[in-house]
């Protein structure tokens, strides 16, 4: 006895749920080469894995099967081991180079590889942030004494 026979998901909800993980995935796959940051880089796998998750429950929805659902469980599980793993190389690579570039995990290869350079690291910023100049809280400003003696209306 098949429960989801009875509740086949129509066309129309079957297409938007597969235009949804596609725009997800799109965006998830062009953070990933468009960003150098590890940590959006990281985020932006996980959105791609989203988008797929959502594609096959829709897709399984509408054939009226679990398979996509157990699917994105175990998509889900791989996702959460990936996470565990990402986290420790992100704060490797942050320990060692005290940034969160791309280029930062050139310093976890081996020692016997070649170092590959795709771009140069960017330059620390050492120009001080400049602040607007506030009066100090307290500071009475000067004011004319002439000034005080008139009135402003008889």
């Amino acid at each position: 006895m098949n429960l989801l026979a009875d509740v086949v998901a129509p066309a129309p909800l079957v297409l938007d749920g597969l235009v949804v993980g596609a725009i997800l995935f799109a965006l998830g796959l062009v953070g990933i080469l468009a960003r150098r940051n590890l940590i959006v880089m990281f985020l932006c796998a996980e959105l791609m894995l989203q988008g797929i998750s959502v594609s096959l429950v829709s897709w399984s929805r509408h054939h009226g099967d679990w398979g996509g659902h157990v699917l994105v469980i175990f998509v889900l599980t791989v996702a959460a081991c990936e996470a565990a793993v990402a986290l420790v190389f992100v704060l490797q690579a942050f320990a060692r180079t005290g940034r969160l570039d791309a280029a930062a995990w050139q310093s976890l290869r081996e020692s016997n590889l070649s170092r590959t350079i795709d771009r140069e690291l960017p330059a620390i910023d050492t120009v001080p942030p400049k602040f607007p100049k506030l009066t100090p809280a307290g500071v009475e400003p000067a004011a004319d004494e002439d000034a005080l003696l008139e009135r402003e209306h008889v």
